[in-house]
């Protein structure tokens, strides 16, 4: 051998620099020797029933999406609807003074309407009445005042709050009862 080709051969007890040539070729040189044709395909077909559920779960998933991005699609224009809604009904309670004048009944009429389309959008009140109990959940103090009533009872309901198919689309706005001010804090 010339001097040139033993340059080029690796000795023993040096290491080889890992490049292109010395990555094993096939898959079958990375796996250990123990490895039996039964083990290998009870390997693949785990790796296959992995993969097959993975992607029933992720269509599953989707399906899911698709039915919420469907259903609560509207819930912006809904939300914007609201305040509209209130004012609407403020004007009803105006109005009420005089129920027979046609001004009363048309409004009527218009807020049959309003309260059918929200019911046809999945839109529901929330019950809130004076007395019940402060729910966090469905209800948003915007205040709380010294009352006789137990704490965290109800007073005032200043806005209604709805729900839409289940979800809470605004809280309703309360006035809460508060421990009432004894001689002792006032001073």
């Amino acid at each position: 051998m010339s001097k040139e080709e033993t340059k080029n051969q690796p000795q023993p007890d040096e290491e080889k620099p890992l490049n292109e040539e010395t990555l094993p070729e096939t898959a079958e040189e990375t796996q250990p020797a123990e490895e039996s044709p039964a083990d290998e395909l009870t390997k693949w077909r785990d790796l296959a029933l992995r993969t097959a559920a993975e992607y029933d779960n992720y269509r599953k998933r989707c399906v899911k999406d698709r039915e919420d991005f469907t259903k609560y699609a509207n819930r912006s224009l809904l939300e914007e609807l609201l305040p509209v809604i209130d004012n609407f009904e403020m004007g009803m309670q105006m109005a009420g003074q005089d129920t027979s004048s046609m001004i009363y009944i048309g409004m009527s009429m218009v807020q049959k309407q309003l309260v059918d389309f929200l019911e046809g959008q999945g839109v529901e009140p929330i019950p809130t009445e004076v007395g019940q109990m402060f729910d966090h959940n469905i209800h948003e103090a915007i205040m709380s005042e010294p009352s006789e009533q137990p704490e965290g009872t109800i007073l005032r309901v200043l806005r209604k709050g709805y729900n839409l198919r289940g979800r809470l689309l605004r809280p309703a706005n309360v006035v809460t009862a508060a421990a009432p001010e004894t001689e002792e804090k006032k001073d």
